[in-house]
């Protein structure tokens, strides 16, 4: 499983030109969760990259999304799954197939919402548009 965590004052994702996940910061900032499910994830990775996204202090003064209440806006990447490593076109073949990676990615929502966070998703599947204003800027790769 991969993710990139962006901390963000404000995120949305928009499907057929209506948003339909938004998350505005504030004053203690966001973070937008890119997040991409593996063929080969254990069935403890989602509990670790719950456990990343809502923990990893990358908010101003080194505060979690936890310890700041803030908001986070998770969506469903599994581009990030692709393997550039050989000729130009990118394999998918480590990707999880779509209901493997939609079930996970319920699971990871779910947890980041019972521990009292607000997190809006995208559309599971669907083309979106992803809009966010990166605060720093300050990107993570997050691997589990």
């Amino acid at each position: 499983m991969k993710a990139v965590l962006t901390r963000v004052t404000e995120a949305r994702v928009v499907v057929d030109g209506e948003t339909v996940g938004e998350i505005n910061g504030g004053d203690t900032g966001g973070v937008l969760a890119l997040v991409g499910v593996g063929r080969d994830d254990g069935p403890e990775a989602w509990k670790t990259m719950a456990r990343k996204i809502a923990d990893l202090r990358i908010l101003d003064g080194e505060r979690s999304a936890t310890d700041a209440g803030a908001p986070i806006l998770l969506v469903s990447q599994f581009t990030l799954m692709g393997a550039t490593a050989k000729g130009r076109r990118p394999s998918w073949s480590d990707a999880a197939p779509g209901a493997d990676a939609e079930k996970t990615l319920g699971m990871i929502v779910d947890d980041l919402r019972g521990r009292g966070l607000t997190v809006e998703t995208g559309v599971f599947g669907a083309m979106m548009k992803v809009e966010s204003v990166n605060d720093g800027p300050f990107t993570l790769l997050v691997d589990c």
